[in-house]
């Protein structure tokens, strides 16, 4: 080996290190000049790409509109309010995620974190307001919000608003704001991480650890619903000017008493100077004149003489009066309904034959002095893209709901704290709502922090929504008590998650009583009430109840008629959508519901299997694709349909059902009423019937009776009852006749009715021997008329299985009669009964006044069907289909 001198080395190193510099400057030099040409391009870009100019009203600069969206190593245009896959969808990066089995190839999608930006102008004359407040709605959900390049503020919560002081970072012409979203999916991985202990995760989430971020528990998937885990802006977007003062809540209080209703309207304001600010209040015409120190809340008093009082729907109308409160900076508008109501949960006398036995407790909501049998489904939201939740979907669904004869919706704590459009509607059309806090089916950290923050986030939704009649109880969470006994680690160390439990649940009352003080915060749903931490699933006899013994537990229909409610806010059975909607996501080579398609599309463990069990058991196994769609949806009316009825004869011990599920989120299998796009399933046109306010319904019962030699025996008898819901009373008659599978009347017998409001009678109480002596060979139609001869009700009972009765078969006609536009008259008849006979207009939406209805043959019923767009005769009359369960097999 050469040895090189020292002082050669010396300048070798020299030599290096000055050509190292050399490439050094060369290569600054070129950074600078791509640098100076990409600062040009923008400039250029700049003055060559105008903005529009900026949209201020009422103070408020409004950021809505074209954004940009980049993320994975995209950059393509996205509309806010909107989500990360509906631009993804328009900019066609992404095929439709509800297609077939496309939803599982875009996880990718929430595992990326992605960034919402656009510019925008702000003129000179804005910047010269004390206060500019940047406000973002449903922002979803872990993110960093800069303008200018400036950060402003830090989101965690997507249900609460966000809110940041900008005056600071804006400038007069172009600037800039971008929303940077954490991957949800990242963010709880790495929150688990740093866990004392861990808290299980509801088993329906295929993404784990939602429950540690306050975004909606079903974006990670439900056993309904698909795992998609989106992000965005769901809401409106804008900078909010003010010298003086904002409104951040407006309340009412209302007293009722012989001489009219006394109306206490409270504004919650954010003050932007020290002095008083002015605020006025209006309602009901009149004006008056406040002003609010510091961050003390202003107060009006008003007096309605001769009021107009708010009714549920079915109960009465709903008059709303307007309320106006405005400061110099802000204003704020309500539409109030005067009601009275209470919810009555209170103990039953104790038994002296049992004392030691816990007493029952009942669930009643009373309205105005009335006690309401409340009749409803549980809702989810209405579709699993938030940007496709639109007001037109909310007011379809609200209007099917009420067309059903609900008068409650149950607003399920795995979703969202809905849209301010679905409260509206909801009030206008009489639809009362229970409200659960957003908690489903999981854990939750007990921690100071996370309690603090759920905390402000109840206290801000409930500020907002607590003006609105519709609403009738806060409610803390969707089966958490329940979850406990769940998971292996609640059920090792129960103590430990019940007293976190117990932290966070006790918090958030305090917190409901504090900001809505005129409303019960009923704690969980199901629950015993207020102060009650009882697991309440299994307990019939007090406050609320899941009951899923049937579908879940496998039972027959006819395990509903052993169960005696106070009220079930949650019971089910599914069903497949119809044909029409599964063209919407599978291709003809999929139609088998044990495709790999189907099965993507049954989000429930076991549901498939269930379904044809419970065939086997009710129904001769149908023929084809479609019809085993059809008889699903059979199947599922009656389920629904046995404990409905059963449960409304048993008022007023019970007063509640709320069946799960109104609506889907997306094409699926599932417990729905309403099938995703709005049709209806055959359950809804049932509600309509099992829900009407005057109904007349039959079961059997076994039942011990003492014989005359004082022995017991067992004997099967039939019950028929006639329910009145009303707040009149009702008279009439119930014509019940027996007839054989071809038509003839058999038997018939007719019971005068005289029902007050609000009751049930029991005309019939018989031996189901001398009603059916063969009970395959025959079935009972009944007829609820009133004075006036107009029938009010109509339906069919079987006392046997479906499968075990020989059903004659019958061509039914069906023809178009009259209409135009929207609104037409079809006549259906047919030679022999026909039964769960379902009318189909293929590709015109639309509702039908009656559907799966029993045709008798010496019946025709003339049946109106609404388009929801204007069609023609000879377009309805093409597309008009009919089935029976007979054509099944």
């Amino acid at each position: 080996m050469s040895m090189i001198p020292d002082e050669r080395r010396t300048g070798c190193l020299a030599k290096l290190a000055a050509g190292g510099l050399f490439l050094l400057l060369c290569l600054a030099a070129v950074l600078l000049f791509l640098s100076s040409r990409r600062e040009l391009a923008a400039t250029l870009a700049e003055a060559e790409t105008p903005l529009p100019p900026a949209v201020i009203e009422d103070l408020r600069l409004d950021l809505a509109g074209s954004w940009e969206l980049t993320g994975h190593d995209l950059a393509i245009p996205a509309a806010i309010p909107g989500d990360v896959f509906s631009a993804l969808l328009a900019a066609e990066k992404i095929p439709d995620p509800y297609w077939r089995r496309n939803e599982g190839t875009l996880r990718w999608v929430g595992e990326t974190d992605w960034t919402f930006a656009r510019d925008f102008l702000v003129p000179e004359e804005f910047l010269g307001h004390r206060s500019l407040e940047l406000e973002i709605q449903d922002l979803d959900t872990v993110a960093e919000v800069l303008v200018n390049g400036q950060p402003v503020g830090h989101a965690e919560n997507m249900f609460r608003v966000f809110r940041a002081e900008v005056g600071s970072v804006l400038k007069a012409g172009r600037n800039r704001i971008e929303v940077r979203i954490a991957s949800a999916v990242k963010v709880a991985k790495d929150r688990a991480a740093k866990l004392s202990y861990p808290i299980p995760n509801s088993g329906n989430n295929l993404v784990p650890y939602m429950n540690l971020l306050r975004k909606p528990q079903c974006h990670a998937g439900w056993d309904w619903g698909p795992c998609l885990i989106p992000a965005g802006i769901y809401g409106d977007v804008g900078i909010r000017a003010a010298d003086e003062g904002r409104i951040r809540s407006v309340r009412t209080r209302q007293e009722h008493t012989a001489d009219g209703v006394k109306v206490t309207v409270t504004a919650d304001l954010a003050p932007v100077v020290e002095v008083p600010v002015p605020v006025t209040v209006v309602f009901n015409g009149e004006k008056q004149y406040l002003k609010a120190t510091g961050n003390q809340p202003a107060e009006a008093t008003f007096t309605v003489h001769h009021p107009q009082l708010w009714w549920p729907v079915g109960y009465g109308d709903q008059p709303l009066y307007d309320l106006t409160v405005s400061t110099p900076d802000d204003s704020v508008r309500r539409r109030i309904g005067l009601r009275k109501l209470e919810v009555i949960n209170q103990e039953d006398p104790i038994d002296p034959a049992n004392p030691g036995k816990l007493p029952g407790k009942s669930l009643t909501i009373r309205v105005n002095g009335v006690d309401v049998f409340c009749k409803g489904a549980d809702w989810i939201p209405c579709d699993a893209l938030p940007g496709r939740q639109t007001p037109e979907r909310y007011r379809d669904l609200l209007d099917s709901a009420v067309a059903a004869n609900m008068n409650m919706v149950r607003i399920w704590g795995g979703g969202r704290y809905e849209r301010d459009i679905f409260y509206d509607l909801c009030d206008e059309r009489g639809l009362l709502v229970w409200q659960d806090m957003m908690f489903a089916c999981s854990m939750y950290p007990a921690t100071d922090e996370f309690i603090a923050e759920c905390c402000r986030e109840v206290d801000e939704q409930i500020r907002r929504l607590q003006t609105h009649p519709c609403i009738a109880l806060w409610c803390g969470d969707n089966e958490v008590i329940g979850a406990l006994g769940w998971y292996d680690q609640t059920r090792r160390e129960r103590d430990l998650y019940l007293v976190a439990y117990d932290r966070l649940n006790r918090e958030l009352a305090k917190v409901g009583a504090q900001a809505d003080p005129t409303r019960m915060f009923w704690p969980s749903s199901p629950s015993d009430g207020p102060g009650d931490f009882r697991n309440g699933w299994r307990n019939f006899e007090r406050g609320d109840s899941h009951y899923w013994d049937v579908w879940h537990g496998g039972k027959s229909f006819e395990a509903y008629y052993d169960i005696k409610p106070r009220f079930c806010s949650e019971f089910g059975y599914q069903s497949f959508p119809s044909l029409e909607t599964v063209r919407t996501f599978a291709e003809e080579g999929d139609w088998n519901v044990s495709s790999p398609v189907l099965e993507s599309h049954q989000r429930n463990d076991g549901g498939n299997t269930r379904i044809v069990d419970m065939f086997m058991r009710y129904f001769r196994m149908p023929d084809g694709f479609e019809n085993f769609l059809y008889v699903s949806q059979v199947q599922q009316a009656m389920a629904i349909q046995t404990a409905v009825e059963y449960w409304r004869t048993l008022r007023p011990r019970c007063m509640g059902t709320l069946f799960w599920q109104l609506n889907d989120n997306w094409p699926v299998a599932s417990w729905s009423s309403i099938e995703y796009g709005g049709k209806w399933k055959l359950l809804q046109s049932h509600a309509k019937r099992f829900y009407a306010p005057v109904m007349a319904a039959a079961y059997p019962q076994t039942v011990e009776e003492t014989q005359p030699d004082g022995s017991k025996k067992k004997v099967r008898r039939l019950a028929v009852c006639v329910v009145n819901d009303r707040r009149e009373g009702f008279q009439g008659t119930l014509e019940l006749t027996r007839r054989d599978f071809a038509g003839t009347v058999e038997r018939a017998w007719r019971f005068e009715v005289d029902l007050p409001p609000g009751s049930t009678q029991r005309v019939l109480f018989d031996l189901c021997e001398d009603m059916l002596p063969k009970a395959e060979e025959a079935f009972l139609a009944s007829d609820l008329r009133d004075t006036a001869g107009a029938s009010v009700h109509r339906n069919t009972f079987f006392l046997a299985p479906y499968k075990r009765c020989e059903l004659v078969p019958a061509k039914v006609e069906a023809t178009v009669v009259s209409g135009e536009g929207d609104r037409f008259l079809i006549r259906v008849a047919a030679p022999t009964p026909t039964f769960f006979t379902w009318l189909e207009a293929t590709g015109i939406p639309g509702t039908f006044s009656d559907n799966s209805f029993t045709l008798l043959p010496d019946e025709p019923r003339e049946i109106e069907f609404r388009a929801k767009q204007p069609t023609s005769q000879r377009e309805l009359a093409k597309a008009l289909r009919v089935t029976h369960l007979r054509e099944t097999y």
